[in-house]
C-alpha cells in the first residue's frame, strides 16, 4: 500500500535526511520525499498498520530536523 503525506520541511538536505531515516522506519518498504511539493510518499510493508508506522517515521525525522511535519 501507497500513500503520500503533506510535510513541512525547511531544506533540501533536511528533506534527504527525513527520506532516508522514513526508509530505515520498520514497517516501510520505500519512501521518496519531494522538497518542492512538500510531499512525502511512502510504500508500506504487507501487513504494516500505516497510522503506527508513520508515528514511528515522524518521530524517526525529528531526530534529524526536530522542527519538520509530517500531517499524519
Amino acid at each position: 500500500m501507497k500513500k503520500s503525506y503533506k510535510i513541512e520541511v525547511d531544506c533540501a538536505n533536511c528533506a534527504n535526511l527525513m527520506e532516508e531515516e522514513a526508509k530505515r522506519t520498520n514497517g516501510v518498504k520505500n519512501a521518496v520525499v519531494n522538497f518542492m511539493a512538500q510531499k512525502m510518499e511512502v510504500e508500506f510493508s504487507d501487513n504494516a498498520d500505516p497510522e503506527n508506522v508513520m508515528l514511528q517515521v515522524l518521530n524517526n525525522c525529528k531526530k534529524v530536523e526536530e522542527d519538520c511535519e509530517i500531517f499524519i
